[in-house]
């Protein structure tokens, strides 16, 4: 059996969940992180919250609700909040007709991006975690 390379999607949705669950059990008081402001806002990067929830409980709780949506699949929420709705075939027979788009091309692109995102979210994860432990003065346990 091979090991996935470092730089494989299925790796950064590891490391991703990983640094979910590392936050998950080290903040050990959720409710500690409301009405703390996110300390590190990036105006070039924006925000994946809006400015009305930028709290690190907010935070915690949207990291961890993408944790689940990786581990459980999207689908589910889907299903419960709206029936399916079922695709006319004139329509999906032109978009097999226009053939312009290489499906090996999307898929590099698609799959690019998710791990730019989870990359990103991964960093995002470690410094609520750090964050945390400043914040309630453990800052450098268990490292």
């Amino acid at each position: 059996m091979q090991l996935p390379e470092k730089n494989s999607l299925f790796s950064a949705m590891n490391r991703f969940i990983g640094a979910v669950n590392n936050m998950d059990q080290t903040v050990m008081v959720p409710s500690l992180l409301r009405d703390v402001p996110l300390q590190q806002r990036d105006a070039e990067h924006g925000s994946y919250l809006r400015e009305a929830e930028a709290d690190m409980y907010s935070y915690y709780s949207h990291l961890k609700s993408i944790r689940n949506d990786i581990e459980w699949g999207v689908l589910r929420k889907e299903r419960a909040e709206k029936p399916a709705a079922k695709p006319e075939n004139s329509e999906t027979e032109s978009e097999e007709e226009e053939g312009g788009m290489d499906l090996e091309q999307l898929l590099q692109f698609h799959l690019k991006g998710l791990h730019g995102v989870l990359s990103e979210l991964t960093s995002r994860a470690n410094n609520l975690t750090n964050r945390y432990k400043q914040e309630i003065g453990i800052a450098g346990w268990g490292q």
